[in-house]
């Protein structure tokens, strides 16, 4: 893995500075205005992270996407392991995202800042077939990133066998499920798994997990995008939580 990676945008910077993660440099565009961005500069002062102030021209050779006038450099993403994970949260009501295909960058940051607006205790990804945690991934992410676990296991199945080991519910989302998740009871930890658009969630799963729930549809539409079913499903298992 590379000893240093970029990571662009304003928000996930912030982000990155606040979880405190090791920030070798951060380059600014020149004459640069704004609130937030005037609140990026302020947490840099703090933290005493070395910064230059650069044309953009400098700021587009690391990429030509919507930098938002502020580029970082940053030691990679760590990985932790699901029994480490499972240990420091053993005594709470957790919620844990296992993803089974979700190749597409931009989905995969957008179910990552979700999962960290909702709380979410770790996501679950398989050691191949997944989208690469990268500065796209970072930046969709808007920073969440760096405060949800991430972890890797070489086959998700294993993973679920370990959740009902420790008596956490495993749900899937799946259309062909008989119940909606409006009528199904989330109390206590739940593992919930979602897959991707095209393929969904593989056979071998669905039929070793404890529920399989769907979300209503109407008759013109069949699906959602996956990270708009993940936010709907994350938020119904939070209201649950919260107020049973």
């Amino acid at each position: 893995m590379k000893k240093t990676q970029e990571i662009y945008g304003i928000r996930a910077i912030i982000e990155a500075v606040v979880q405190e993660k090791t920030i070798d440099k951060v380059w600014l565009l020149k004459g640069q205005q704004g609130q937030l961005f005037k609140h990026l500069e302020q947490k840099i002062h703090e933290r005493g992270i070395s910064h230059s102030y650069v044309p953009v021209e400098r700021l587009e050779r690391f990429s030509h996407q919507n930098h938002q006038g502020a580029v970082a450099r940053i030691a990679p993403i760590n990985f932790v392991s699901l029994e480490d994970l499972l240990e420091e949260n053993h005594d709470k009501n957790s919620i844990y995202l296992l993803l089974d295909g979700i190749t597409d960058t931009r989905n995969f940051g957008a179910i990552i800042r979700t999962a960290a607006a909702v709380g979410v205790r770790g996501i679950i990804l398989p050691q191949t077939g997944s989208a690469p945690v990268n500065s796209d991934t970072v930046k969709t992410s808007a920073g969440g990133i760096f405060s949800v676990p991430l972890v890797k296991v070489n086959h998700l199945k294993d993973a679920l066998f370990l959740f009902q080991a420790n008596e956490i519910k495993t749900v899937a989302v799946s259309e062909k499920a008989d119940k909606t998740a409006y009528e199904h009871s989330f109390d206590g930890s739940v593992a919930l798994i979602m897959g991707s658009e095209d393929k969904g969630i593989q056979k071998g799963i669905l039929k070793v997990v404890d529920k399989k729930v769907k979300l209503p549809m109407s008759g013109q539409m069949d699906s959602l995008n996956v990270s708009v079913a993940c936010g709907v499903m994350l938020y119904e298992i939070q209201r649950q939580q919260n107020f049973t």
